[in-house]
């Protein structure tokens, strides 16, 4: 497995001094930063853009930008992000008319692609994409809002996704987002996961390197438990 990535999610971030919640975070040992994009069509709620990615690029941040995609329709979308700096595109196979061409255009456009998974979505769709992606990430809560509980059943499909990540024989991250604690990390981590987002359990701690070094414990199974 690969080395565990922590991606705190902006969307619980301070946006009125952005740059500077990015920067501790990263400096606190976060590896990459998570966008939550939200639409209010394909789910209720309405976050950020292209526009906030260009500018925490512009700022300085070097870090790799994972930008989940919670829209819909996908493609108009995508050159944008990829102009702006983005690293990893993840989209949801529904909320695209043509999953492949989609996964193809983030390519073309120098991004690594991903296929999201909301709780009842089932991992069929990588019956035919896994070859061709970089990552796959799993809804652990249904996908809209930030701050919410994690749902048990996410620690199944993860053991699955893994299997099915390990039998490719590819190098493809798979990647967790919803309700991820500092008390939940390692359980998850025994699943399968390798990449965590997390954002009220960061930004909305007091001390943001305890924080991501508690969890790194956790992940690395050494709590002491």
């Amino acid at each position: 497995m690969q080395p565990a990535v922590i991606a705190p999610s902006i969307l619980s971030a301070n946006f009125a001094r952005l740059g500077e919640e990015v920067d501790a975070v990263l400096m606190a040992g976060a590896d990459w930063v998570h966008f939550d994009v939200m639409d209010n069509h394909y789910v209720p709620n309405l976050t950020i853009g292209p526009l906030v990615c260009e500018a925490l690029r512009g700022y300085g941040v070097t870090a790799p930008i994972d930008v989940h995609l919670m829209i819909q329709p996908v493609d108009r979308i995508v050159p944008d992000f990829a102009r702006a700096g983005a690293t990893y595109i993840t989209f949801h196979p529904e909320a695209s008319g043509h999953v492949d061409r989609t996964i193809q255009l983030i390519r073309e456009n120098g991004c690594r692609p991903g296929l999201v998974f909301n709780p009842a979505t089932p991992l069929s769709w990588l019956d035919y994409t896994l070859e061709s992606i970089d990552l796959v990430l799993l809804m652990s809560v249904n996908p809209g809002f930030g701050g919410q509980k994690f749902i048990g059943s996410a620690l199944g499909k993860l053991a699955e996704a893994r299997r099915r990540i390990d039998a490719s024989g590819r190098s493809v991250r798979l990647e967790i987002d919803g309700g991820v604690k500092v008390d939940n990390i390692g359980a998850i981590a025994r699943a399968g996961a390798d990449t965590f987002v997390a954002g009220s359990a960061i930004f909305g701690s007091d001390d943001y390197a305890a924080t991501v070094a508690t969890m790194r414990r956790e992940i690395a199974g050494e709590s002491g438990q």
